[in-house]
């Protein structure tokens, strides 16, 4: 779900910060909230991960994995919640919410998947592809710790 002026009010009126991906597979960052300042930075990578830190009117202050930040076009953003794997080792994604569950399969660093059923307990759901299954909160980047994830 795009998060635009057709959208419910409850994703309009999210109080930052909070969570989003980019819901484009073409999303200009700008140095302000507007058109007219320049340019930052073009991303190319649909699902993305990003946290919004401010907004202003229609647009949204970013920050990227990489801690880079710029301002957004609401419209470019989606509230579906992905995560990206954390740079370092690859990452076990297990059968269970448990590192005793077998292991399922390794997740590449910088690997961006849709996380769902983040129950507090620093476990998500995390789907890659047509691949799913559990990974450690810790491992990613786009979901708190303890949050809770539906």
């Amino acid at each position: 779900m795009l998060l635009s002026s057709a959208t419910p009010a409850l994703a309009q009126e999210k109080q930052p910060p909070y969570w989003a991906s980019i819901a484009s597979g073409e999303a200009m960052t700008h140095t302000g909230p507007g058109r007219n300042y320049p340019n930052v930075w073009l991303y190319q990578r649909r699902d993305l991960p990003v946290r919004v830190v401010k907004k202003y009117e229609t647009w949204r202050l970013i920050q990227d994995p990489d801690g880079e930040q710029g301002w957004m076009l609401v419209t470019m953003l989606s509230d579906r919640r992905t995560a990206m794997v954390k740079p370092g080792d690859t990452r076990p994604i297990r059968t269970g919410r448990s590192d005793d569950s077998k292991i399922h399969y390794l997740a590449q660093p910088g690997v961006v998947g849709r996380i769902s059923k983040c129950k507090g307990d620093g476990w998500c759901r995390i789907e890659i592809g047509k691949k799913d299954g559990y990974i450690q909160t810790s491992d990613l980047w786009g979901v708190a710790a303890n949050e809770v994830v539906d």
